[in-house]
């Protein structure tokens, strides 16, 4: 059943829901989905609590209706905040984002419609995008309001695409249709069919248990998102690491004596 992050007081603009080992992280603001200063704290609270939840072992981050995964930052926030309060909230904002993304459990995006500013900075720190066929455009167009993507747009789009294409793409403000952003390396795979969101959950639950081994999807995650910010014998340092910790769980224990034994693991995230 989907739950509110929010105070009872308060209006729910994170549902989270957990089905079959994946966690929901819904962003209901229709019809654009923009994010506010309250958005992205209980996005923060729903990212901690399917973090620590032993039953999660992916989450999914997509948007309320079929025209926007998210459109950005509230524009009418941002009019009518001064500046230290605009400072402070993109702060939180990286600090909600870079969570996500060294969440040790797989992280995936779900993009139903439209994602453009800081809904593709929200999508870019997931570690997997699905976008929805014919559904949208993706683009960090920021430089029309005259700022630049505050929200580690300018990192992580470099990261993704390179840094010449990075910059062709944000200061000339264009918009890629999903196909386009697929060629590019933006998005990862394209789902067609009015049955978007049932793709999605079939997807996901391949990296949950018994079909995988979820802590080394999640690990494997941590090795590439961590190893390619420090130099290359630091990144081998954590992959062995990461690794001796696999070899002391159960489903390693389980994987190779399935693999001696000539027969499909049953793996329990252990």
């Amino acid at each position: 059943m989907a739950q509110p992050i929010a105070d009872t007081a308060e209006r729910t603009l994170v549902q989270y829901e957990v089905r079959d080992g994946v966690a929901y992280l819904t962003l209901t603001d229709p019809p654009a989905n923009t994010y506010t200063h309250e958005m992205m704290r209980q996005l923060d609270e729903g990212i901690l609590k399917a973090r620590f939840d032993v039953d999660v072992h992916v989450i999914v981050v997509t948007g309320l209706g079929e025209k926007f995964f998210c459109a950005g930052a509230n524009i009418s926030m941002l009019q009518t905040s001064d500046p230290t309060f605009k400072y402070y909230f993109c702060l939180h904002a990286n600090e909600t984002l870079n969570r996500l993304e060294q969440t040790p459990k797989l992280v995936i995006a779900a993009l139903n419609g439209h994602t453009v500013g800081g809904g593709l900075e929200i999508a870019m720190a997931a570690d997997l995008r699905i976008a929805k066929k014919d559904a949208g455009k993706v683009g960090l167009p920021e430089v029309n309001l005259g700022v630049l993507p505050g929200t580690g747009g300018t990192q992580r789009l470099a990261r993704l695409i390179g840094k010449s294409r990075a910059i062709d793409l944000m200061t000339s403000a264009d918009l890629l249709d999903f196909e386009q952003s697929l060629d590019m390396g933006i998005v990862n795979r394209i789902f067609d069919g009015d049955d978007f969101m049932d793709q999605i959950h079939d997807f996901a639950k391949k990296f949950c248990p018994p079909n995988m081994a979820a802590k080394a999807v999640g690990r494997i995650k941590r090795s590439v998102q961590s190893g390619a910010e420090v130099p290359f014998e630091s990144g081998l340092a954590i992959e062995r690491e990461l690794q001796q910790l696999l070899f002391q769980g159960e489903d390693a224990k389980e994987g190779l004596a399935a693999y001696v034994e000539k027969r499909k693991p049953e793996f329990k995230g252990a």
